[in-house]
């Protein structure tokens, strides 16, 4: 085994191995130091695979509960397994896990487990995990260690009453009461796993709306529709404790603008208010990389920290924390590193909740455009006037495109809806290559499918929808 390699990277996340990936393809030796025991980071192992395997069964579980009969469909004394639906999750996790190792092996990527302590700008000591240790150099130095769960001062998480993502993955039983803090997309997400299985879900947000950044129409609606599957909310609201009684949890809940407190009692609290760059026992402060004030590392255009040979990646710089945001990263920067020419269009990064029904943004947001004083023009289509929502009786959402008004070029797009993560490519698409609004509503669509409301949707952005 070499000690010395043209790339070493930090971190094996969708960021790193897509980097690892990509360098390899253009002939660079690469190295990737993994503490975890399986690579994927949080993503493939604890977080966005684990999570929609949930969802998916959990979302059939529901269906067959409620929806089929209406089909004609008659299913008696539906159940829930949750030690096979657990099971089923760890098989997603493990099929996934084993094909980035798979890769590394195809593509000659040495995956040296353990912990990495960076030493100089080109050198690295890894402590292994069989106690051993080793020296690595490099050319270059990627940094992809990714993010952590955010942590609520005075709340301890326990993983098995009080809860990260990680926790809310592996609960050996449906709650009762599930409390969740945080109404972003994490606690949501696994709030719709745990509410169809049977919780009684409250969510309390310290802001006024679901899904901060989000546009707002789509934020009014998702609660709306979350409410009347049966969701509670508490927003403007903060938690400032949480009390571990016997049998339950008593969850202290304070207006954010100040007031008297309640008690909410739980049998879990999921602790979901968003998550941190992790660069813990990197030894950045000796090397010298320079970091902002949230502890996220600082790069330039070229992913290039202040140190020479150390760039950074994903999560743990700024931007948003998704895993396809960093996947582009780390191939940018591996054709960069290889003089070719890595780009990312950070204006056209689409965002996905995967709850039912589903919500997708791409884009700026109707009070992005505002602020920013952009004269656009909105078009919105409802799923109630789709002939495939109909027949399907998944009517619940709409598509909303949003455009300049003087060119009508593209400039979001924001989606409540059934696949509503596979139609939002479709409006990323168009703007990748700058299209215009004109160009969606000109294009045929196939008939009936759902993705026929971007067209009309388009259609609507020139007041002219067909089916509205």
């Amino acid at each position: 085994m070499a000690d010395q390699f043209d790339l070493v990277i930090i971190g094996a996340g969708p960021g790193g191995y897509e980097c690892a990936i990509r360098a390899a393809q253009l002939g660079m030796s690469v190295g990737v130091v993994e503490m975890r025991d399986r690579l994927g980071g949080t993503c493939l192992n604890v977080g966005c695979i684990p999570s929609k395997a949930l969802l998916h069964a959990s979302e059939l579980f529901d269906e067959a509960g409620h929806a089929f009969a209406e089909m004609g469909i008659i299913v008696k004394d539906v159940k829930a397994d949750l030690k096979q639906m657990l099971a089923f999750k760890d098989e997603a996790v493990d099929g996934n896990t084993r094909g980035v190792e798979f890769l590394f092996k195809k593509n000659k990527i040495e995956w040296i487990k353990g912990r990495a302590i960076l030493t100089d700008s080109g050198g690295i000591d890894v402590a292994l995990a069989d106690g051993t240790g080793r020296s690595l150099t490099a050319k270059h130095i990627v940094i992809a260690t990714g993010s952590d769960v955010a942590r609520l001062p005075g709340v301890t998480i326990d993983e098995k009453r009080i809860v990260s993502s990680t926790g809310a993955l592996t609960l050996e039983k449906v709650p009762g009461h599930l409390v969740i803090v945080g109404g972003g997309v994490i606690g949501l997400e696994l709030g719709s796993v745990w509410h169809r299985l049977g919780a009684k879900v409250t969510v309390v947000e310290f802001l006024d709306q679901l899904l901060p950044g989000m546009d707002g129409d789509v934020s009014r609606n998702f609660q709306r529709i979350l409410k009347k599957q049966g969701f509670e909310f508490k927003l403007g609201s903060k938690v400032t404790g949480v009390e571990l009684a016997k049998n339950n949890l008593k969850i202290s809940v304070e207006p954010a603008a100040g007031g008297a407190a309640e008690q909410i009692e739980a049998d879990v609290v999921l602790v979901a208010i968003g998550r941190v760059a992790y660069t813990e026992g990197l030894n950045l402060q000796s090397v010298g990389v320079a970091v902002d004030p949230r502890g996220r590392v600082i790069v330039d255009e070229h992913y290039k920290t202040n140190v020479e040979g150390i760039y950074a990646i994903g999560d743990v710089i700024a931007g948003p924390m998704l895993a396809h945001k960093a996947m582009d990263e780390g191939v940018a920067l591996a054709e960069q590193l290889a003089g070719q020419a890595g780009h990312v269009n950070y204006d056209v990064i689409p965002a996905v909740v995967y709850t039912y029904p589903e919500v997708a943004s791409v884009g700026k947001t109707e009070e992005q455009l505002k602020a920013e004083g952009v004269d656009y023009r909105a078009g919105k289509f409802p799923f109630t006037a789709n002939g495939r929502a109909k027949a399907n009786k998944t009517t619940e959402g709409f598509i909303k495109i949003l455009a300049d008004r003087k060119t009508d070029r593209i400039l979001g797009g924001h989606i409540i809806g059934v696949n509503a993560g596979e139609i939002i490519a479709e409006i990323a698409i168009a703007m990748e290559f700058g299209g215009a609004a004109e160009d969606l509503a000109r294009t045929c669509f196939a008939h009936p499918t759902l993705s026929e409301a971007v067209k009309e949707a388009a259609l609507a952005v020139d007041g002219r929808p067909i089916h509205m």
